[in-house]
């Protein structure tokens, strides 16, 4: 019983996945905008949005919670040690 629940479960969510990935993948239905004229001071075309200054931040908070956990768990495994002893 416990298989066949997991069985639909798992096509369940395929079937769902699939559906939404279809979803997102269709063409827009409106025509996309204009490119930006060179007026008002516009350098050219500009291709996006810079990620650098988010992600860099990310990623060292990242590096701390991680050093933080593998520090408490370095004491943690030397407290236990030092009761066994």
């Amino acid at each position: 019983m416990k298989t066949l629940r997991k069985l639909l479960l798992t096509l369940a969510f395929l079937m769902t996945s699939m559906f939404m990935l279809n979803a997102i993948a269709d063409n827009p239905l409106d025509a996309p905008p204009p490119p930006p004229g060179g007026g008002h001071g516009g350098g050219g075309n500009q291709t996006g949005a810079p990620i650098d200054g988010g992600v860099g931040i990310l990623m060292a908070l990242g590096a701390a919670y991680g050093t933080y956990k593998l520090l408490k768990s370095r004491k943690a495994d030397k407290e236990a040690e030092e009761v066994v002893n």
